[in-house]
């Protein structure tokens, strides 16, 4: 954790990247949060060294205001292709994201590797995150998913066995479910 941002105020982390950072808008207590515009008293740029850090970015990126407004962009052309992947907007404003680096084929110890490189490091954060979308979507888009509580708006990779979680696992499973068996319950 980057000294001075304090604790993750987010309901769910660790999903893959791209995902994560759809996840730094939530709603807390019925009211929309953002960790980059002041959640939790964190000013934009350590919301955005914060996300860095528990990305495993924070040794590559710096945390600093160019960085966050194309992760900004990421997050909403992201945002856009999740709701609709056949909107060509959504398309066209991630690829713009992605114009701004590639992918270096390499040659180790181990054999074939790959090396990300951006002309502008401040797009890294962002490309990166557009590129584990990509990831996402040839090895499984069915499985991209938004938690199915009407309150919650989370994202989530489903990684069950069957494919068929339908909840962030912020909790929002309890809470929609209990009332429903609870109903059930009585009724018996």
């Amino acid at each position: 954790m980057t000294a001075g941002t304090g604790a993750d105020p987010r309901p769910l982390t660790g999903e893959p990247l791209s995902l994560d950072l759809l996840n730094t808008r939530w709603v807390q207590d019925g009211e929309p949060a953002d960790l980059f515009a002041g959640a939790a008293g964190l000013s934009r740029v350590q919301g955005l060294a914060l996300w860095l850090e528990s990305a495993g970015l924070a040794d590559r990126f710096r945390a600093d205001a160019a960085t966050l407004v194309h992760l900004l962009t990421a997050r909403e052309a992201l945002a856009r292709a999740v709701a609709d992947p056949a909107d060509e907007s959504a398309r066209a404003l991630l690829d713009a994201v992605l114009e701004h680096g590639r992918i270096r084929i390499t040659f180790t110890a181990e054999g074939a590797g790959e090396r990300a490189e951006f002309a502008d490091p401040t797009w890294g954060p962002a490309w990166t995150a557009a590129r584990g979308h990509l990831d996402l979507l040839g090895t499984a888009p069915d499985r991209i998913r938004v938690c199915a509580s009407p309150t919650c708006g989370l994202h989530f990779h489903d990684v069950s066995l069957e494919g068929t979680r339908r909840w962030c696992g912020a909790a929002c499973g309890d809470r929609d479910g209990a009332p429903r068996h609870n109903a059930r319950t009585r009724e018996r």
